[in-house]
This record gives C-alpha cells, sequence and structure tokens, in this order.
C-alpha cells in the first residue's frame, strides 16, 4: 500500500545500492535456477549485513517506516 506522494522500497534495494557482495553475485545468475537459489540462502539466513546498517541506511535516505496505529 503506497501514501500518496511517496515511493515505496523496492525490493533489494539496499542491497543493490551498497554493492553487497552476496547481490552481485545473485546479478550474475538467472533467477529460479538451482545456483540463484542457492546463493540466495544466504540472504534469507545468513545476510552478512545488519539490520543497523539497513535501518541506518533508510534513514540517510529518507524513507519513512509506518504502519497503522491499530495493527
Amino acid at each position: 500500500m503506497s501514501i500518496e506522494g511517496y515511493i515505496d522500497y523496492q525490493r533489494r534495494e539496499y542491497c543493490k545500492a551498497i554493492q553487497c557482495s552476496v547481490q552481485t553475485e545473485l546479478d550474475k545468475r538467472q533467477p529460479d535456477t538451482n545456483e540463484y537459489e542457492e546463493i540466495r540462502q544466504t540472504c534469507k539466513t545468513e545476510c552478512i549485513h545488519t539490520t543497523y546498517e539497513f535501518h541506518h541506511w533508510l534513514i540517510d535516505k529518507g524513507y519513512l517506516i509506518i504502519r497503522p496505529d491499530k495493527a
């Protein structure tokens, strides 16, 4: 759900912006192949970056993290 006048974070935007080595390897592969999925597991279970890094990148880029007040 987008908010009028704002843009949503795009999948892997952070990874691409910081030139993550895992993302670089994913970009060399075709999606939906065994090799791609094996590399993708690193992102899913053993990301080499921290939520702290990600959170501060979002802030630096002007992103807002919001939720409904009655979630």
